[in-house]
């Protein structure tokens, strides 16, 4: 049984991974809506966070290429992908059809950049998952990514372009087997749908299940064709906690990696699975969430970490730069150093999400139900895939830049190796215009 309440103890960081850790410093002058709950601003704070933890010297960090309409319709319809690049505050009255078919309005509003947001973020995933192909880190982190309510002609869930889908995609070229596990609050509905009907991808969601967004992620919800018992869904319901919640996801996820036996493996890391999210209803401390990570990391096996929800930025913030630095192998100090967004982490200016009274609505007997079901799910599913490998058309992986610019790198040239070389300097991002 593991520890009650979970603490920095349950860490030992001792293993050092090689990580590539993927920035564009345009990602925080991005804005939905004045209100709207989603606020790239927090993959910022998360960043300020780690220059001031001098987490610099401990991993590469990569400013990809934004991803293209080319490579956004691998999953995506053209049509779809058009509509976005188009569309703008100014014109958006010309696209009012568009916009109902598309489902863009209300949660998913069109603001000005849309297009160059949804591209920051599907490049982040899509250069990660090629890094990883070749071999060249051990863990990506893009928490720009995680927009797992995408769907491949539709918006959904404050999410646009499925970044984790493309990501997939680019892991399937050189993997016969990808895993994607999902700890946001919200059911990972848009990556399940686009691999329901395949062997060669798994996905397991843990969220929140009844008269709750997307409404999707029952556990009769298992696949079909090819895909049968390759959807994993674990409905869950308010309140649950650290100890509660490791409880059904350590040994589903075990048992996954021992019935299917993946080459790679995503993990969303949603932070309004969170104690206190302005969204969400489970009561995870900053240590439980990131004990999912260290979890998955335990596995040694190409690993793409992504963002996704998380509604109370101070504490998502926190919450992913302590992942980051668990997936590098470093312990970050309790005491938050001055950063440009000091005062967003008052009173106590600690690096710490902790559990609350809440009530959890998880009996022993529900969960152990639910998980039952799950493992004897797991056991008709078969080791090797009926699809093959496909052909690599194109490496993604040449296209990836560091936080230089990208007309300084284009100057440069020179192979993959060269521009190995050029990751961010020292205090690089801290004298930037764009922080202050």
């Amino acid at each position: 049984m593991l520890p009650e309440p979970f603490s920095i103890d349950n860490f030992n960081p001792v293993e050092r991974k090689r990580v590539a850790y993927f920035y564009d410093v345009d990602v925080g002058n991005y804005m939905y809506n004045v209100g709207h709950p989603m606020k790239p601003h927090r993959i910022r704070m998360t960043h300020s966070l780690l220059m001031n933890y001098e987490m610099y010297e401990n991993m590469g960090i990569y400013r990809a290429k934004p991803a293209t309409k080319q490579e956004m319709t691998q999953l995506h319809t053209d049509e779809y992908i058009d509509f976005l690049s188009r569309v703008t505050p100014d014109n958006m009255d010309q696209f009012a059809k568009e916009q109902a078919k598309f489902n863009v309005g209300d949660d998913c509003p069109v603001f000005d950049g849309l297009f160059e947001y949804c591209g920051i973020s599907a490049g982040g995933s899509m250069e990660g998952a090629a890094r990883l192909n070749r071999q060249r880190c051990d863990i990506a982190i893009n928490w720009a990514g995680g927009l797992h309510h995408a769907k491949k002609t539709e918006a959904s869930g404050f999410c646009y372009v499925n970044d984790i889908a493309l990501g997939i995609l680019e892991l399937l070229r050189y993997h016969q087997r990808v895993l994607y596990i999902d700890i946001d609050v919200h059911h990972g509905d848009g990556v399940e749908e686009a691999f329901y009907t395949t062997d060669r991808v798994m996905t397991c969601s843990f969220h929140k299940y009844g008269e709750f967004f997307p409404g999707t992620g029952e556990l009769r919800d298992i696949g079909v064709g090819k895909g049968k018992y390759h959807a994993v869904n674990f409905p869950l319901r308010d309140g649950i906690n650290d100890e509660t919640y490791h409880s059904v996801f350590q040994p589903t996820i075990r048992a996954i990696m021992e019935w299917y036996q993946p080459g790679a493996v995503i993990i969303q890391c949603g932070g309004d699975s969170l104690s206190g999210d302005r969204l969400g209803c489970f009561n995870l401390s900053m240590y439980g969430h990131a004990k999912c990570v260290d979890f998955v990391k335990s596995f040694n096996l190409p690993t793409m970490v992504v963002g996704g929800g998380g509604y109370t930025i101070r504490n998502v913030s926190r919450t992913w730069a302590f992942e980051t630095a668990l997936c590098a192998g470093v312990r970050l100090d309790k005491d938050i150093p001055f950063n440009e967004y000091y005062e967003y982490f008052g009173p106590d200016y600690k690096l710490e999400v902790r559990s609350s009274n809440m009530v959890n609505a998880n009996s022993p007997e529900y969960l152990n139900k639910v998980l039952n079901q799950i493992l004897q799910n797991l056991q008709r599913t078969q080791f090797a895939p009926s699809v093959q490998l496909q052909p690599v058309p194109r490496d993604m992986e040449e296209s990836a830049m560091d936080v230089e610019s990208n007309e300084a790198m284009e100057a440069k040239g020179g192979t993959l190796e060269e521009r190995d070389e050029h990751i961010a300097k020292v205090n690089e991002f801290e004298n930037s215009k764009d922080l202050s």
